[in-house]
């Protein structure tokens, strides 16, 4: 089984991270052909534009994407890469899974459930303009067709990978229009899966819930805005961004991702850890249908956080980038 894939390294520690990731997969057997570019425009246009059209081109023709993180400006610069490519490819549904890896010291265990984040709108989507000077107005935009996807995509993800529970997050106590579109949207999706728990919650009391008893949550359905945050979350209870992965699907493409920063201060240095996009890699291969590839990367990790003997140092070992790669290949 060979596959086509657009390869985004990214930006910073993007590359090494990236290069690390390939070498597994090629150690592990899976034939990919890589389609290499970058991810940002090499200079804005008149527009605004800073996503490489080409990358774009290569997605849609490829259908699927393994991404390094790009890094965006804040309170000013250019808009974002990230979210740029999301809207454009239409990848709808942002998944993150969330569990406990071996030896990764959280304040947790057994912590084992699903964020799946509508990807297109809400308040995320960075529609804003200056009124007049000292006033800015930014748009929240719900509307049914996207919260009904979303929806449905979580009830049928739920079922299909026996998740018992769905949670949908919401503050419609306050913004009554637009998460009551919302959760009105995703009620009558619920209905249609009467086997799957349905459950609401506001996100205020979501955050709480979520760090004084993760376990209680299987899988969360969340608007644009508050799954961002919640997924940053509930990636702190378990170790940090750098061991989770990241799915941002569509009905045409996927595109699977490392979404922690770009880590300047030791980009170039071979630090940096791999898990994350390694992770990431994990489900593009069960995306692709490779399911084979996938446990046998995913048990050779574990055995490598088991083991602890070559970890990279904000887990709390002394390897480096490579050493890491390397203990997880002679785990294979």
């Amino acid at each position: 089984m060979k596959h086509k894939v657009t390869l985004i390294p990214g930006e910073g520690i993007g590359p090494e991270v990236a290069s690390a990731t390939r070498r597994v997969l090629e150690a592990a057997g899976v034939q990919i052909d890589w389609e290499e570019i970058a991810g940002r425009a090499g200079a804005s246009s008149d527009q605004g534009q800073v996503v490489n059209q080409a990358a774009v081109d290569s997605v849609r023709k490829n259908r699927v994407a393994l991404k390094g993180p790009m890094a965006t400006a804040i309170a000013g610069g250019a808009p974002s890469v990230n979210v740029a490519l999301r809207k454009t490819l239409d990848l709808y549904a942002n998944l993150r899974p969330v569990r406990n890896l071996p030896g990764v010291k959280s304040h947790f265990e057994n912590v084992d459930l699903i964020l799946v984040r509508e990807n297109t709108e809400d308040l995320y989507s960075g529609l804003e303009h200056e009124v007049v000077p000292g006033v800015v107005e930014s748009l929240k935009i719900i509307t049914e067709k996207a919260s009904t996807r979303i929806a449905r995509f979580a009830f049928q993800y739920a079922k299909l990978h026996g998740r018992k529970k769905v949670h949908a997050i919401h503050k419609a106590n306050i913004m009554k229009l637009s998460d009551g579109l919302f959760l009105k949207s995703v009620r009558t999706v619920a209905a249609q899966f009467p086997e799957i728990q349905y459950k609401e919650l506001i996100v205020d009391n979501a955050c709480m819930q979520m760090v004084m008893d993760p376990l209680q949550f299987d899988l969360l359905l969340l608007p644009n805005l508050y799954g961002d945050v919640m997924s940053d979350l509930a990636a702190g209870l378990v170790g940090g961004l750098g061991v989770v992965p990241s799915a941002n699907i569509g009905d045409e493409c996927a595109m699977f991702e490392a979404v922690h920063g770009t880590a300047p201060d030791i980009a170039g240095k071979g630090l940096a850890n791999p898990t994350a996009l390694l992770m990431s890699s994990i489900l593009m291969l069960d995306h692709l249908g490779n399911r084979p590839a996938a446990k046998r990367i995913e048990d050779a990790l574990e055995r490598v956080y088991c083991e602890a003997k070559h970890i990279t140092r904000d887990v709390g070992g002394k390897a480096g980038t490579n050493e890491f790669a390397d203990a997880v290949i002679a785990a294979l």
